[in-house]
């Protein structure tokens, strides 16, 4: 008997699309349909997204992306994460008394990165033009959209946020000081006019469609919109949480001289597959150091989701988080050894640490160029002093997209959430909040440094076999991205579930390690399980030391991705049902 699945495999033969919200993926699958590539499709359903999901991306925001070109058979990761402003130094934060990088306002935003990163993918690896891909997020923010129960729910949640310390967001968002009811349409004419501003300066410029592209990003980034958002940051201060109003630091040359880059991205072998990340300006590589100490248990013996499996996997996840805090940073600025820490010989060393009953500690490990200091101390303790004040998070969406050719992109956009930020008067969108992720200890990787990448929690995945595409897939969900993506991978590879099943499995995640969101706390021990797990192994996994949060059943993350089954000339995509409004499309 088959299992229960909560929505049907997507099979098709052309390609296939899947995002956070169906308006998306339903954008970019016509694009597949008017002869687009995947990355075409991606960029459109990109834009949607940071339309329909203001509380989860924006265009103030970011977007870390893994392309597969089937034209080189080769793996690229675009940098989508923007750089600190020149003026913002560990210095400036002890003069002006920020001793912990607060979440929301101005002082955190970094270099828009969204639409550069966008627009790079699309000249590079695309087919269509900036106006072609633009049109239908053009289209949904001039005519709008209807709004869902979870955009409801948020609206409701924040209006007095959006009445009193943001007004301007209000004026979008809100109708008459109240969250507009479920299936009421939101229009945002003022977002619309960014992304025609630059469709114009790229219908202006004779010189080709690359050139035009890049005619479009200069709007934004050299032109009246990067004006316009400096202006609007510096005349305009808003309270943040140091308790303090504060002005904006980033400006207009900070905007020009960022640009969206190619790079490599890092990778491991896994049981065949080769499982590639981003660099470690985001955690991806967490993911990685996880299956190399994964590697060596027979998970399968141990079954699905029993104690001894999800002790093991929450024990190694402690593991490779340790590691993070410990080395992880821009590394164009920072150290960061991978020839160690994601070697073999170094996972078996890590591995023999695992015991019966959970760690209560920090364990990072020694990579050969001493123990640094700071590796064990909590990261409040860097800090003259922690304030007790709320987190001003947002979350995160996702889009992967797959065509006949063998195309492949994942992108995880997040940051530019309106709760975080005021949106910028006749722009329609906030700055993004990224820079809380840095550390105000000089000595760490991760500090803050002028014109520097933070380390993002945001993780598209993207594997190959033998060279060739295999598999996208990625979630929204801060820390626990690479933990929830890592039990849907494992669930599919390991266990042999078919792709919904895989994405529909409960799962478990570990708050052990320092919240990369201010104010940065960490839970030792703590480890939030969904109820579909069976009590007893909840219990055992008490008698071992975890401490367990129960939550719902259906809560962790927004889970999706794309198989590409080369042999049968098939397409395969999901998108777990958490969230209510991710969806895939196929052909």
């Amino acid at each position: 008997m088959s299992p229960f699945i909560t929505r049907p495999v997507i099979m098709g033969t052309q390609g296939v699309v899947t995002s956070g919200h169906y308006l998306a993926s339903a954008a970019g699958f016509r694009n597949l349909l008017q002869g687009g590539n995947a990355i075409d499709a991606a960029v459109t359903m990109g834009l949607c997204l940071a339309l329909l999901e203001p509380q989860n991306n924006g265009l103030g925001g970011e977007v870390p992306t893994l392309v597969f070109s089937a034209k080189e058979k080769k793996v690229h990761a675009i940098c989508g994460m923007g750089w600190s402003p020149q003026a913002f130094t560990i210095e400036w934060c002890r003069q002006n008394g920020i001793d912990l990088i607060p979440g929301d306002g101005y002082l955190p935003a970094c270099v828009p990165a969204m639409l550069d990163t966008y627009c790079l993918a699309l000249s590079r690896f695309g087919t269509l033009s900036f106006t072609q891909v633009a049109a239908p997020a053009i289209e949904l923010a001039a005519n709008g959209y209807p709004v869902y129960p979870g955009l409801h729910n948020f609206l409701a949640n924040q209006r007095t946020r959006f009445t009193d310390q943001y007004p301007t967001t209000g004026k979008v968002f809100l109708r008459n000081g109240r969250a507009p009811e479920i299936g009421e349409v939101i229009r945002n004419p003022d977002w619309a006019g960014v992304l025609q501003k630059m469709a114009r300066a790229e219908a202006s410029c004779a010189k080709g469609r690359v050139a035009g592209i890049e005619a479009a990003r200069d709007v934004f980034y050299k032109g009246e919109i990067a004006e316009s958002i400096v202006d609007f940051i510096t005349r305009r201060p808003v309270e943040d949480s140091s308790g303090e109003a504060h002005t904006g630091l980033l400006t207009t040359a900070d905007m020009a001289e960022w640009h969206a880059t190619l790079e490599e991205a890092v990778s491991v072998n896994y049981r065949g597959l080769d499982v590639h990340k981003c660099s470690s300006w985001t955690q991806g590589p967490v993911f990685l150091q996880q299956l190399t100490l994964l590697e060596g248990f027979d998970l399968v013996a141990m079954g699905h989701n029993s104690a001894s499996y999800l002790h093991t996997w929450i024990e190694c996840a402690k593991l490779a988080f340790a590691d993070r805090e410990a080395y992880y940073g821009d590394p164009a600025l920072d150290n960061v050894p991978f020839e160690v820490l994601l070697s073999k010989e170094y996972a078996a060393l890590r591995r023999s640490l695992l015991g019966e009953t959970a760690s209560p500690d920090m364990r990072p490990g020694d990579v050969g160029r001493g123990f640094p200091e700071y590796a064990t101390r909590p990261v409040l303790e860097d800090n003259r002093r922690a304030l007790d004040l709320p987190n001003h998070t947002g979350d995160t969406t996702h889009l992967d997209a797959v065509d006949a050719q063998g195309n492949m992109i994942a992108c995880t956009p997040s940051g530019g959430w309106i709760q975080a930020s005021p949106v910028i008067e006749g722009l329609g969108f906030p700055l993004g909040t990224r820079g809380q992720m840095f550390y105000l200890n000089a000595a760490r990787p991760n500090a803050l440094a002028p014109h520097k990448r933070p380390r993002a929690t945001l993780t598209p995945s993207l594997v190959t076999q033998n060279g060739e595409p295999y598999m996208v897939f990625g979630t929204p969900g801060g820390d626990s991205q690479d933990q929830w993506t890592l039990q849907f991978f494992l669930n599919y590879v390991d266990f042999g579930m078919n792709l919904q099943e895989a994405l529909d499995a409960p799962t478990v995640n570990s708050d052990h390690f320092p919240s990369s969101f201010y104010p940065r706390q960490a839970f030792p021990l703590a480890v939030s399980a969904e109820n579909r797990i069976p009590v007893e192994v909840l219990q055992e996994l008490e008698r071992r030391g975890h401490k367990i949060r129960v939550t719902e059943g259906w809560v962790h993350g927004k889970c999706m991705g794309i198989r590409f089954d080369k042999e049968r000339g098939v397409i395969l995509g999901g998108v777990t049902p958490k969230g209510e409004v991710g969806y895939a499309i196929g052909w």
